[in-house]
C-alpha cells in the first residue's frame, strides 16, 4: 500500500536538518547551471568581453614583449575583474522576475544558504572559466611560462571572492530596473583588496619570488567572505523584496 501525502511530509521532515540543507544547495545549484545552459549568451558574454579586452591592448599599446610582460598581472586581472562584474547584474534578477526569489525566502532552509548555491553557480560558469582560459591570453602578452600556474590558481581563488563578493551589491540592486552602473559603485572598492593580491601574486611569480603569502592571503579573503558574505546577501535580498 502506497504511504499517503501525510505520511511522507512527516518522513521528510524526520530526515536530519543537514541531509534537508544538503538536498535544498543541491537542488538551488543544478537548478541554476541547468538555466545557464539554456541561455548559453550569458556564460559566453564575459569571456568574449574578456578576450577582447585583453586582446586590444596590444594593439593599442605595443607589441613589444617586455612591455607587455610587465603589464600582463594587472591587464589580465582588470579585465578579469571587469568580466567578473559584467555578468553580476543577472545573479538574482531572473529569480526575481519569475517569482523564484520570494520562494526561496519562503523557504524552511537558510536564505544565505540557497544564495551561496545561487554564487557558486555563477562561479562555476564565469570565475572557473576565466582562470582556465587566462593562461592562453597571458601568452599572447608574454607571460612567461612559470607564471601561469600561479595566475589560474590566484584568478581561481579571486574569482569567488568576486563572485561572493559581488552577490551583496547584485542583491541590494535586484528590485532596481536599471542597477547596473549602481552595483559597479558599490562593489568595485570592495574588490581592490582581491586585485591587489592577485596582481602581486602574479608579478612575484614573473620576478622568480614566491608567491605562497599572496595566495595565502586570497585564501584569507575568500575564507571571510565565505563567513560573512551569505549573511550579507540574505539580508540584502529580505531589504531589496520587504523594503
Amino acid at each position: 500500500m502506497p504511504p499517503s501525502e501525510t505520511t511522507q511530509r512527516v518522513a521528510v521532515l524526520a530526515e536530519p536538518t543537514s541531509r534537508r540543507l544538503g538536498v535544498a544547495f543541491g537542488a538551488t545549484l543544478v537548478r541554476d547551471l541547468n538555466r545557464v545552459r539554456r541561455r548559453r549568451g550569458d556564460v559566453l558574454n564575459p569571456l568574449v568581453f574578456y578576450a577582447l579586452a585583453v586582446s586590444l591592448f596590444p594593439i593599442g599599446i605595443s607589441p613589444e614583449a617586455e612591455l607587455l610582460a610587465v603589464m600582463a598581472p594587472g591587464l589580465l586581472w582588470v579585465t578579469a575583474l571587469l568580466a567578473t562584474l559584467l555578468s553580476l547584474d543577472g545573479l538574482f534578477r531572473s529569480d526575481f522576475d519569475d517569482g523564484s526569489l520570494e520562494q526561496m525566502m519562503l523557504s524552511p532552509q537558510p536564505l544565505a544558504a540557497l544564495s551561496v548555491a545561487k554564487v557558486a553557480a555563477h562561479w562555476l560558469v564565469t570565475g572557473l572559466p576565466l582562470a582556465l582560459m587566462a593562461p592562453l591570453l597571458g601568452i599572447m602578452l608574454a607571460l612567461p611560462f612559470q607564471s601561469v600556474g600561479v595566475l589560474m590558481a590566484s584568478l581561481a581563488l579571486g574569482s569567488a571572492s568576486l563572485s561572493l563578493i559581488g552577490g551583496i551589491g547584485a542583491a541590494l540592486t535586484v528590485g532596481l530596473p536599471r542597477g547596473g552602473v549602481l552595483l559597479s559603485l558599490l562593489v568595485l572598492p570592495l574588490y581592490i583588496p582581491v586585485l591587489i593580491f592577485g596582481t602581486g601574486a602574479v608579478q612575484a611569480a614573473i620576478q622568480g619570488d614566491t608567491a605562497l603569502p599572496h595566495l595565502a592571503m586570497l585564501g584569507a579573503l575568500l575564507a571571510a567572505a565565505l563567513i560573512f558574505a551569505p549573511w550579507a546577501i540574505a539580508a540584502s535580498l529580505r531589504i531589496s523584496i520587504n523594503g
